[in-house]
């Protein structure tokens, strides 16, 4: 899929990302990933994806960056702002919608492995590691509800 890069204007933009969860014996857990250049950890995130819908877009971000395969939710979670920064300096204000993803598979392979890292974190690990305090609040607030669902 041709991604669309928002790198020229000053922004804001969209971009779609998943929040990867599974169920273990020590309960949920939620997968993060580092980012390429400044390696702290986040969620799979990325563009628009041309012929895709939102979720779907984060779906295939989350194979991408993760290696992993599951149940994307169709309705968003949550969304939170960050400063996207490119490697000739300029930067962008994006806005990003999460998607829930419940992991059934994870690859020892894909494609961005030798670029990131991929670790399970249990929810309060994850909702300290992020730097982005909506992130956070968004990984609280829907583990909570998971807990209460199940």
């Amino acid at each position: 899929m041709k991604k669309q890069h928002k790198e020229k204007a000053k922004g804001p933009y969209i971009q779609y990302g998943a929040l990867p969860f599974r169920e273990s014996r020590s309960g949920l857990e939620v997968l993060l990933v580092t980012s390429r250049e400044t390696r702290r950890w986040i969620i799979p995130k990325g563009w628009p994806q041309s012929g895709l819908p939102p979720h779907r877009a984060a779906e295939n971000e989350a194979f991408e960056e993760a290696g992993v395969i599951g149940k994307i939710g169709k309705k968003p979670i949550g969304a939170y702002w960050y400063d996207k920064k490119f490697e000739s300096g300029a930067a962008v204000r994006c806005k990003v919608r999460v998607f829930p993803l419940r992991v059934t598979r994870q690859l020892k392979k894909w494609p961005e492995k030798r670029q990131r890292q991929a670790r399970w974190h249990s929810p309060g690990q994850a909702s300290r590691r992020v730097r982005e305090t909506y992130l956070r609040q968004i990984i609280r607030t829907f583990l909570r509800q998971r807990k209460i669902q199940n």
